[in-house]
């Protein structure tokens, strides 16, 4: 790091990032190759499916970095209080849920980008701040902790493993 505090701050902001972003592709690379039953396929006594996973880590992506920090939220089509954000019902497509997660994304990088990792935001459903750097630790923990999930059931699916995309060889 460099011995400036500005410096510092920012390069602490990329490594953070690129922390996030690398989960954030593994679990958008669980989802290669399978079709549609599969990806919707329960593989939990609780339900939870390859593509739920992706709908609620969209939904947080929004709360957390967007929301908590006074962005705009897209209007949502399910209570993200409840168990909908992991439970994907029949007219949700496999494309609409996808670019979901890809525009949560974008809203909360742009979030990111615009706030200091000091910046304090307040979710609605807790009743003290966070910065953004809490949010990001937090957030990248619980993509990491669901993109597990993800390697676990794609691998009851078809054996495909790995927290990134093969080389190609």
């Amino acid at each position: 790091m460099t011995n400036s505090p500005a410096g510092s701050a920012a390069e602490e902001k990329d490594i953070l990032r690129a922390s996030l972003d690398r989960h954030r592709d593994a679990v958008l690379w669980k989802l290669d190759g399978l079709d549609d039953e599969q990806l919707r396929r329960p593989m939990t006594p609780t339900g939870t499916t390859l593509l739920g996973l992706v709908k609620h880590l969209a939904s947080v992506e929004y709360g957390w970095f967007v929301g908590t920090f006074g962005g705009e939220v897209e209007p949502l089509w399910f209570d993200p209080y409840t168990d909908e954000d992991l439970r994907i019902a029949p007219d949700e497509t496999t494309g609409r849920i996808v670019d979901f997660y890809g525009r949560a994304r974008t809203a909360a990088d742009r979030m990111i980008a615009e706030l200091s990792l000091d910046a304090l935001g307040r979710p609605a459903w807790r009743d003290r701040p966070v910065s953004l750097r809490w949010t990001l630790v937090h957030m990248t923990t619980e993509t990491a902790r669901h993109a597990g999930h993800m390697d676990i059931m794609r691998e009851l699916i078809d054996g495909a493993t790995g927290d990134h995309r093969p080389a190609a060889g």
